[in-house]
């Protein structure tokens, strides 16, 4: 159903996580690394791990490359544009509306990852920031856009740790329930699942990231649409993040 709000742009920018956002439904790329890596921590890898903590302690400057290697080779196996993704950029885009996309895998994983991805779409990368859940990332990635407000400011995520970054950096979030790494499972293993798995896991994760407050929750970016209307709604009544 298309919009009935009046303002053809409704914000002054929209930030997207990568892994487990645009790209890579349920933010494989980093558990697979570390399953290559250190078998036996994969499977309790927390599903908001940092890449810094994946391998369970500080890595030595062997390990790290190690790391991030292994990061890049399944970055590369990982990078396709989820359910929606596309279509909602290329709408953006059209309406003029600044985009950008975070992300704290290193710069060569996240850049192999950002391939399908358009070319007019930049990476936020940032300069030495303190790292999620601190909101400087979030503040650089608008300087770089030249975005001089965060009124009307959008992240869309499934990762907790950037959303509680742009819920300390003032803007208006979207959680990712069903793509991101709450969940867990990349697009053929999710709709293998029973559907009362599938159910369980939807609701544990909105669940939870509705209790980290973020504004509105969906489940991937096919979504996206009703969930701004949403949010402009809210904002055209005076409400504020």
């Amino acid at each position: 159903m298309p919009s009935t709000l009046p303002a053809p742009r409704r914000f002054s920018a929209v930030l997207f996580g990568l892994s487990g956002c645009l790209v890579d439904f349920g933010a494989r790329t980093l558990p697979e690394a570390v399953r290559r890596l250190r078998p036996n921590l994969a499977g309790n890898l927390p599903g908001d791990c940092p890449p810094s903590a994946a391998l369970g302690q500080v890595p030595v400057a062997g390990e790290l490359q190690c790391l991030e290697q292994a990061l890049a080779e399944s970055a590369a196996a990982h990078a396709e544009a989820t359910p929606g993704a596309l279509a909602r950029l290329a709408h953006l885009h059209a309406q003029g509306v600044p985009c950008a996309w975070l992300s704290e895998l290193p710069a060569d994983a996240s850049r192999r990852l950002a391939d399908p991805l358009p070319s007019w779409l930049p990476a936020a990368f940032s300069s030495r920031p303190r790292p999620w859940p601190a909101p400087d990332a979030c503040w650089q990635a608008l300087a770089g856009l030249e975005v001089d407000t965060l009124e009307g400011v959008v992240l869309v995520s499934g990762e907790p740790r950037l959303l509680q970054a742009g819920l300390n950096a003032g803007l208006w979030t979207v959680g990712l329930a069903v793509c991101g790494p709450l969940c867990g499972h990349g697009p053929g293993d999710w709709q293998a699942l029973a559907p009362r798995a599938r159910e369980r896991l939807r609701a544990d994760a909105t669940l939870a990231l509705y209790r980290l407050g973020v504004h509105s929750v969906i489940d991937h970016l096919d979504e996206l649409a009703p969930g701004l209307d949403d949010l402009a709604a809210r904002r055209l009544s005076g409400e504020k993040p």
